[in-house]
């Protein structure tokens, strides 16, 4: 949604397309249209959809084929900012999501070096996008190989997260309770981290601390399959029986 109240501010559709789908486009331009209708925005939109390369993308069918030629319709693929160089930060955080695994460090230490133009937001996503596709590395590798002074990295969500999940483990070792708590602390950064944050989510995310422990560890397996929040939901609907 637009951030301020000029109605030229236009409404953005977002959608980040990971896997072959012969049906999106038809969905894309029906969910759009039944929103228009329903909420009658009163402002222009654009339709964004996001591909890791052209090869995911698959051909609209004939019905939806006059939908392609919109102006609205904008489409990136994360594949064109592999080996650009010379971008503004926003563009060189794509690059770096694009990047395979081995450019991913020296891309990650070159952005930092640019952080007064990032701020701490960006730190954050750099984190992130270390973490999603480096998973082996510490917090402390992550400090060094960034560059990062105490103070810069105690500014970033990342190290505030850790600390807390720390403190926690510190407060109930050996509780019963406090391993619960750790395990809801964990299933809850992890499933944000893998669904993204959105409010059916932390709805969803309420119903973690009704659970025993045992059936919190079976969550932790299960969530490695979710793709999206109604995989969650139909986990916990599944297993509602399980609640203390």
């Amino acid at each position: 949604m637009p951030t301020v109240d000029n109605p030229e501010q236009p409404l953005i559709f977002a959608e980040v397309q990971y896997q072959p789908d012969v049906d999106f486009y038809g969905r894309l331009f029906s969910e759009i249209a039944l929103y228009l209708h329903m909420h009658k925005p009163r402002r222009p939109w654009l339709a964004l959809v996001i591909y890791p390369n052209r090869s995911t993308e698959k051909a609209a069918s004939v019905e939806f084929t006059p939908f392609m030629d919109l102006p609205q319709l904008h489409r990136v693929y994360l594949e064109d900012y592999q080996d650009q160089s010379g971008l503004t930060p926003t563009l060189a955080l794509i690059r770096l999501i694009a990047s395979h695994k081995q450019q991913t460090i020296t891309l990650a230490q070159e952005l930092t070096r640019r952080r007064h133009e990032l701020g701490p937001e960006g730190l954050d996503f750099i984190e992130t996008i270390l973490i999603y596709k480096l998973p082996y590395l510490s917090r402390e590798e992550i400090k060094t190989m960034l560059a990062l002074n105490d103070i810069e990295l105690k500014q970033t969500r990342f190290y505030q997260e850790i600390a807390e999940e720390e403190k926690q483990k510190g407060l109930f070792e050996g509780r019963k309770e406090g391993r619960k708590e750790e395990g809801i602390a964990l299933l809850t950064r992890q499933l944000r981290r893998k669904l993204g944050l959105q409010p059916s989510l932390e709805q969803a995310l309420q119903h973690l601390r009704d659970m025993p422990l045992d059936s919190l560890e079976n969550l932790a397996d299960a969530l490695l399959d979710f793709n999206n929040v109604n995989d969650l939901q139909h986990w916990l609907a599944t297993n509602a029986h399980l609640k203390k």
